[in-house]
C-alpha cells in the first residue's frame, strides 16, 4: 500500500501538469485513492480537519495581508516611489535598475503582492530604463527579480502558510525572514552596480538638471515616510510582543486604507475592488487547502509518510543529504508547480522528517521559503516572467530569460549561504525571545 502512495502522489503531478484545477484534482485523486484503498469511511475524519482549517487564526492573517496589499495597489505609492527614487538615483551608473530594486523591496514590505509590483513596476521604470539606454535584458531581470522579493521579505503569504504547515510561529518566520530579504535587496545592487562600472552602456547614468531636484530631499521624506510607518508598525507589533501576526495584519489593513485616504485613492469603488480581489485569492488559497488536506489524510492513512521517511532516513550523509535532496526537489517542482501547490502538497511530506532528523523547524521553513521564491521566475511557468511579459509586449521573451539568469543565481547563492551558516537568520529570533 505505501507503493501506491507514491503512485498516487505521480498521478496527481501528471494530473496538474496536464492544466486542471489544483484544488478539485488534489481532493478527487485524494477521494479515488483513498475509497479504493481504504474505504470511505476513512473520510469521517476529514470535516474535523477541515473545520480546523476554518477556525485556525493564524490563517486569518492570510485575507488581511491580502487585503492590505491591494489596497496599496490602488493607493498610488508604487508609482511616487519610482518616480522618487529614479530621480535619486538617476543620476549614477545603473541608477534607474537600483531604484527598482529599493521600490521592490519596499512594496515587498507592505504589499507583499508579485503581481502586482511587477506589472506596477514594469509599465512605470521599464519604459524610462530602455529610453535612456538600459539593455532589455538588464531592465527585464531586475524588474522580474525585484517584483519576487515579496515572497520573502514579510508580511508575506506564503511565511503565513509555511508557517501554519510545519508548525512553526509566523511572529517569528517574519523575524527570521527580514535578514535574509535584506541580503537579497543588497546582493541585487552590489550586482546591478558591478555590471554598471564593468559596462556603463548596459546601464548608463541619466543627465537630470538641477532644477529638477530643487525639493528632491522632501519629495524622498513624503514618498518614504508613509509606507516606512506602515512596515514598522506591522513587524514592530510582532517583533516587541505588542500584536500577533494575525492582529498586526489588522493594524496592516487599517493603516493601508489610512495611507489611500491620504491619497485621495480610498473610494468605494476601488475598496468594492479590492475585496472582490480578496476575497478569490482568499478562497483559492483555502480551496487549495482543503483538496491538500484530503490528500494528506490519504497519504498518511497509506502509509506514505513512513515510506518517505525511511527513503531519506536511509540515505548516505544523513540529515545533509536529506537537506540538499529536499530543496534540490523544490527547486525543481518550482518548474512546473505554483508555489501554493508545493506548499500544501510537498511540505507536509518532507517537514516531518527533517523535525525527525534534528533540523530547526524555523530555519527549515525559512529555506523552503527562500528556495521557493525561484519559483517565480524559473521557466516555463514563472509568473513573474508572464507578469512582465503581459505587461511589456514589446519586451522579447528570450531577452526575458537572458536576464532572469543572474538573479536566479544570486538567490541560489544566498540560499546556499544561509545552508551554511544558519545563525545569520536565527539570531534575530532569539533576540525576539
Amino acid at each position: 500500500m505505501e507503493v501506491w502512495a507514491l503512485v498516487m502522489f505521480a498521478v496527481l503531478f501528471l494530473l496538474l501538469l496536464a492544466g486542471f484545477p489544483v484544488a478539485f484534482t488534489l481532493g478527487s485523486v485524494a477521494l479515488a485513492f483513498g475509497g479504493i484503498f481504504l474505504g470511505f469511511g476513512f473520510f469521517d475524519l476529514l470535516p474535523l480537519r477541515i473545520w480546523g482549517i476554518m477556525t485556525n487564526f493564524t490563517l486569518l492573517a492570510v485575507p488581511l495581508f491580502v487585503f492590505m496589499g491591494v489596497v496599496l495597489e490602488k493607493s498610488g505609492i508604487a508609482e511616487e516611489l519610482l518616480e522618487t527614487m529614479g530621480r535619486l538615483f538617476g543620476r549614477v551608473r545603473g541608477g534607474l535598475a537600483i531604484s527598482v530594486v529599493l521600490v521592490g523591496a519596499l512594496l515587498a514590505a507592505t504589499t507583499g503582492v508579485v503581481g502586482a509590483s511587477v506589472v506596477t513596476m514594469a509599465v512605470i521604470a521599464l519604459p524610462a530604463m530602455l529610453k535612456h539606454g538600459y539593455a532589455p535584458t538588464l531592465a527585464g531581470g531586475t524588474i522580474a527579480a525585484s517584483g519576487t522579493l515579496g515572497q520573502i521579505i514579510p508580511p508575506s503569504i506564503i511565511l503565513i502558510l509555511l508557517g501554519d504547515v510545519i508548525g512553526v510561529p509566523v511572529g517569528q518566520l517574519f523575524i527570521a525572514a527580514a535578514v535574509p530579504g535584506m541580503m537579497l535587496v543588497l546582493a541585487y545592487m552590489t550586482y546591478i552596480g558591478f555590471i554598471a562600472w564593468r559596462n556603463p552602456t548596459i546601464a548608463p547614468a541619466i543627465k537630470t538638471e538641477i532644477a529638477n531636484n530643487e525639493h528632491l530631499g522632501f519629495k524622498v521624506l513624503k514618498s518614504l515616510l508613509p509606507p516606512l510607518a506602515l512596515v514598522l508598525a506591522v513587524l514592530g507589533s510582532i517583533f516587541f510582543g505588542i500584536a500577533s501576526p494575525t492582529e498586526s495584519a489588522a493594524v496592516g489593513a487599517l493603516g493601508a486604507m489610512l495611507l489611500a485616504a491620504l491619497h485621495g485613492k480610498l473610494t468605494l469603488d476601488n475598496l468594492n475592488l479590492a475585496m472582490r480581489q480578496t476575497t478569490r485569492l482568499t478562497s483559492m488559497v483555502f480551496l487549495i487547502l482543503i483538496g491538500a488536506t484530503a490528500f494528506g489524510l490519504v497519504f498518511v492513512g497509506m502509509g506514505g509518510d513512513n515510506l518517505i521517511f525511511d527513503i531519506f532516513n536511509n540515505l548516505p550523509g544523513g540529515k545533509w543529504s536529506f537537506l540538499i535532496l529536499s530543496m534540490l526537489l523544490i527547486f525543481i517542482l518550482g518548474f512546473f508547480l505554483d508555489f501554493i501547490e508545493i506548499c500544501f502538497i510537498v511540505v507536509p511530506i518532507i517537514a516531518p522528517v527533517a523535525i525527525h532528523m534534528g533540523l530547526d523547524p524555523l530555519w527549515f521553513a525559512l529555506l523552503i521559503a527562500l528556495n521557493l521564491q525561484t519559483s517565480f521566475l524559473t521557466p516555463p511557468f514563472g509568473f513573474s516572467l508572464f507578469y512582465l511579459k503581459a505587461s511589456a509586449p514589446t519586451l522579447k521573451l528570450q531577452d526575458i530569460y537572458k536576464g532572469i539568469v543572474p538573479f536566479i543565481i544570486i538567490q541560489l547563492i544566498v540560499l546556499a549561504v544561509i545552508i551554511s551558516f544558519p545563525e545569520i537568520t536565527l539570531w534575530l529570533p532569539g533576540l525576539m525571545e
